[in-house]
């Protein structure tokens, strides 16, 4: 068993009189993937703005290799943890392997003839692209893009790595949503990485975690493997669908069957739920 990366300890934050989130705990280790579902305004990008260190807590902590994140200098901190956001709009016309070409560290940073640029721009299928103008790209092609450029930040660092991952698959179609989390999956499961993703698709979820940590209304609900997590009560209760699990030679796959009425679900407490 890895050494625990990531430690998130009672991580409360507050906008005014809202509470966004509320008494947040937990740990993860290179190796996992974690998804991180929630119906919207769960909580889900402001963890992960707590979670890369962007955004400071009104209590409790969070910490990298056992190092509140205050404490790492920038660059250090950049080293170990690349972060894409679920929104990075570029409105010049520069190269694709000019954008991967930013993520990269130190005195390589923008040299897009660096072979690491299309190794990864390769192993997201976007090699062909490298001398497009971005903003000529599809929203599914900017994405793996973008992908390469995070990775490209972390890609040589010694030791475990965090990479966080807002929404970063939702303009993919749906194959290449699974061959992007299959990629992911591989980095995972080498040891070298944490991967730690917002997804709204609870069967591509369902299908990529190691463990689910599930947000509503700011509190963290459960946090264990899909199955235990995604369960047709839980479902119901959270985000007001119909689904179950059906058993597949390679495992169990959720099947979302639809929405229930909405009288079905009104009125009820999620934030009660077991």
């Amino acid at each position: 068993m890895s050494e625990v990366l990531l430690e998130v300890t009672n991580v409360t934050v507050k906008a005014g009189e809202r509470t966004l989130l509320s008494d947040i705990t937990f740990q993860a280790r290179a190796g996992e993937r974690l998804a991180l579902l929630g119906p919207n305004g769960a909580g889900k990008s402001t963890l992960m703005r707590a979670l890369a260190g962007d955004l400071t807590p009104d209590a409790g902590a969070v910490t990298l290799r056992g190092r509140p994140l205050p404490d790492w200098p920038l660059a250090k901190l950049a080293r170990r943890r690349s972060v894409m956001l679920q929104h990075t709009p570029v409105g010049f016309p520069v190269r694709v392997d000019e954008v991967v070409a930013l993520g990269l560290p130190g005195r390589r940073h923008g040299n897009a003839g660096d072979a690491l640029v299309g190794q990864l721009l390769d192993r997201f299928g976007v090699a062909h692209l490298r001398g497009r103008a971005y903003p000529s790209l599809s929203g599914g092609e900017q994405q793996r893009v973008h992908l390469a450029r995070v990775l490209a930040q972390v890609w040589d660092t010694p030791g475990p790595r965090l990479l966080l991952l807002d929404e970063s698959t939702s303009a993919l179609d749906p194959a290449q949503q699974y061959r992007v989390l299959e990629t992911l999956s591989g980095l995972a499961e080498q040891g070298g990485f944490l991967i730690v993703l917002v997804c709204h698709d609870l069967a591509l979820a369902g299908a990529f975690a190691s463990r689910v940590l599930m947000l509503d209304q700011g509190r963290l609900l459960a946090d264990d493997l899909p199955a235990r997590v995604l369960t047709p009560e839980r479902l119901a209760r959270v985000y007001g669908l119909r689904s179950r699990w059906l058993e597949h030679p390679d495992g169990p796959v959720l099947h979302v069957e639809g929405a229930l009425p909405r009288s079905g679900v009104e009125g009820q407490s999620r934030s009660s739920m077991p």
